[in-house]
This record gives structure tokens, C-alpha cells and sequence, in this order.
């Protein structure tokens, strides 16, 4: 056994019990936030962007209906979702990950946990959220999209409000997604009836608080994460 082997053999039972402890925390502590909007979007979207404005009123606007808020715990819409959400006197969770370059947390995260592992952070995404908004953004933006609609298509996760916030940005996808995926039957013709597409704040908020009227609470967790 040379000592390159030796070193990686070492390493994984130490890293398995990190990967624990960041489980344990955030669940210890998201477990007390209560009900939650996920709100997704670019991390490098300005502040003087219209996009900024608008996720700033939506996190307002869900903290005056007693949802906490929860993103990616960056700048860019991340850090407009969490500071409208702490204006609104409500629970503003910022989900950092460390990275290189872009993500440094924001001020505006009340509840911040940190992450050094990706699926960490996303099993908590989606554990503690009835509702994600999906905001205009990047890779990091559609990998949590696809992601999440995956969930919901195959059942894994309930039928969650799943909202494309942006009628012009998110138009070429889901044309592409009609005209390719499911011309081609890659995709049923009613899984795209799983997205709401908007351009309004009130009919976003409004979406989620029906949904959290009509079911409640889940008291079990996904089958995906159970």
C-alpha cells in the first residue's frame, strides 16, 4: 500500500463524520424555523437591478405571512430575498457554501448556517421548504430547478409550488422544453403543468400561502428524505 492510498484511507472516515455534523446542525436548527419559501436567483445580479427590487418585495412579502425565507445565503438575489425578509421582521435563513470566488454571506441572514459540502446544503433546500421560487440565474439556478422538478415529477417530494419568477427570461426554456422534450416524449405533456410562470409578486405569494391553506404543514417527511 503506498502512502498516497494509506493518506485516502485515512481521510474518508473522518470526512464521513463531517458530512454528520453538518447534517446535524442545519436540521437542528431549521427544524425550529418553521414553515419555509426557498427563493433561488443569481448571485451576481446588482443591486440596482430590477431583479434586486423585485426579490427584496417578494421577501417582505412571504415574512409578513409568517414564512421564513430561505436561500442561498450569497449576494445577488440571495442577499435581496434574505434582506426582504429581515425587513419584514421575519426569519431569514442564508444557507452559505464556501466557494473560491462569488459566494461571501450576507449581512441579511438572521438564521446563517454554514456548508462545506453541496449536497448538504441542498438536502435542506428541499427538506424544510413548501414552496421555491426560481429566480433569474445561472448553472447553480437551473441545477436546484431541474433538480427540484425532478423530485416533484417522479413523486419523490409533494406536488410543491414549483414558480418561474421572470416571463422573459425563463420563455426560451420552457419553449425548448415543449418543442424538444416533449415533442420528442422525453417528458409527459402534463409535467410542464407542474411549473407557474409569473411576473407578479402578489400572485407568487399568493400561490404558496393557498398551498400552505390547503395542506398544511407536512408532518412526515418526503419519501426522498425519510
Amino acid at each position: 500500500m503506498n502512502n498516497h492510498t494509506f493518506g485516502f484511507t485515512k481521510e474518508d472516515p473522518w470526512r464521513i463524520f463531517r458530512i454528520m455534523a453538518e447534517f446535524v446542525d442545519s436540521f437542528e436548527t431549521l427544524s425550529e424555523v418553521g414553515p419555509s419559501v426557498t427563493i433561488f436567483g443569481s448571485a451576481r445580479t446588482a443591486r440596482s437591478d430590477p431583479c434586486y427590487k423585485t426579490a427584496v418585495e417578494l421577501g417582505r412579502g412571504l415574512a409578513r405571512h409568517n414564512l421564513a425565507v430561505i436561500t442561498g445565503g450569497g449576494p445577488g438575489i440571495m442577499e435581496a430575498a434574505n434582506k426582504g425578509a429581515a425587513e419584514g421582521k421575519g426569519r431569514s435563513v442564508g444557507l452559505n457554501i464556501e466557494l473560491p470566488f462569488e459566494q461571501k454571506p450576507n449581512r441579511y441572514a438572521n438564521v446563517p448556517i454554514h456548508f462545506h459540502y453541496f449536497f448538504c446544503r441542498k438536502v435542506c433546500f428541499v427538506k424544510y421548504s413548501i414552496g421555491f421560487v426560481f429566480m433569474p440565474g445561472g448553472f447553480g439556478t437551473l441545477d436546484e430547478f431541474f433538480e427540484i422538478l425532478t423530485l416533484v415529477q417522479t413523486q419523490r417530494i409533494p406536488r410543491f409550488p414549483l414558480i418561474l419568477f421572470g416571463r422573459g427570461y425563463w420563455r426560451g426554456l420552457i419553449q425548448w422544453m415543449r418543442t424538444v422534450l416533449e415533442k420528442q416524449r422525453f417528458i409527459n405533456p402534463d409535467d410542464l403543468e407542474l411549473l407557474t410562470v409569473t411576473d407578479d409578486v402578489g400572485e407568487t405569494i399568493d400561490l404558496i400561502v393557498d398551498y400552505q391553506r390547503r395542506v398544511s404543514t407536512p408532518d412526515t417527511h418526503p419519501k426522498v428524505l425519510a
